[in-house]
């Protein structure tokens, strides 16, 4: 599957990080938590954004945040209100999790957002990813920032292949350890996924918009196909993730507890609706009501 893990040759590594610079330079979106790179809205825009486009986020991004634009003002606040304002985003639990971090914050920290790796990690909801993140973006750190678009990037950048493995490798994490810059990091980290999200996309990249593609290993192979494991795209219609949508949408919109026999309405097949609520309920993201309600946490 892959050409060639090694670096780039230094002339070339010098000119990948010039010229990607210079190209975010001159079309980088104008995004909300680029303008106001707080630790804080770092933290909420990287939880929104997993598994989530930024035209999607945008929107509830910005009521998020003139709502709660601290930890602290979040934390005080029921978790059933951070599930209501997630809105239509999907994975909810998203929700729970920057609540409990939230939480964590003012408990642990006065109310400001920590700054090295291993507190950062030890918050609900922070992995790997969202720490460096935060680590690069907020505080200027020279962190290896590995999201789906950048890990793209350096696999037909750097490897020649046309996707990497499904999952981060080690070997591919020192290639990308290899190429942050010493200076300028945390720009090399959102230019790279600028990168991958506006011109190296998965499915129809644009290489002649691409500022490197003269050294693109990938196009200089003649884009070879992906060899590698098969991808399954994610179904929707009819899965539990639909079910479990429609029944947060009806709860989120209802100012109190819902009877069961709305919520019957909702989905025809009872038995999947019925798992689905049970599934609600065990990742707390809802709350009996006696026998026959049900309502958001902390609004029964």
């Amino acid at each position: 599957m892959t050409t060639s893990n090694a670096p780039l040759p230094l002339p070339d590594l010098a000119r990948f990080h010039e010229d990607v610079l210079a190209w975010f330079d001159d079309t980088a979106r104008d995004l909300p938590w680029r303008r106001d790179a707080s630790p804080w809205s770092v933290m909420v825009s990287e939880f929104m954004l997993q598994q989530t486009p930024v035209s999607r986020v945008l929107p509830v991004y910005t009521a998020w945040m003139e709502r709660w634009p601290t930890p602290a003002e979040l934390a005080a606040e029921p978790t059933g209100e951070a599930v209501r304002a997630w809105g239509r985003l999907g994975y909810p639990r998203r929700a729970l999790r920057l609540h409990a971090a939230a939480t964590a914050i003012v408990e642990r920290h006065g109310g400001e957002v920590p700054r090295t790796r291993d507190e950062l990690l030890a918050l609900p909801g922070v992995g790997d990813y969202t720490a460096a993140a935060i680590e690069s973006f907020a505080f200027g750190g020279r962190a290896v920032v590995l999201d789906t678009n950048v890990r793209r990037v350096f696999a037909r950048v750097v490897s020649g292949d046309q996707l990497p493995a499904n999952a981060v490798t080690a070997a591919e994490r020192q290639v990308a350890t290899a190429l942050v810059p010493i200076q300028d990091a945390h720009r090399w980290a959102a230019a790279t996924m600028e990168l991958g999200a506006l011109v190296c996309t998965a499915r129809s990249p644009r290489c002649e918009q691409c500022p490197v593609a003269e050294i693109c290993r990938w196009r200089a192979a003649g884009f070879p196909a992906y060899d590698g494991p098969a991808r399954r795209a994610q179904a929707w219609e009819g899965t539990d993730r639909q079910c479990r949508g429609r029944l947060m949408g009806v709860l989120r919109d209802a100012p109190g507890p819902v009877p069961r026999t709305v919520l019957d309405a909702v989905w025809p097949d009872a038995a999947q609706r019925e798992r689905c609520l049970d599934g609600l309920v065990a990742d707390r993201l809802v709350e009996p009501v006696g026998e026959d309600e049900l309502a958001l946490p902390g609004h029964a």
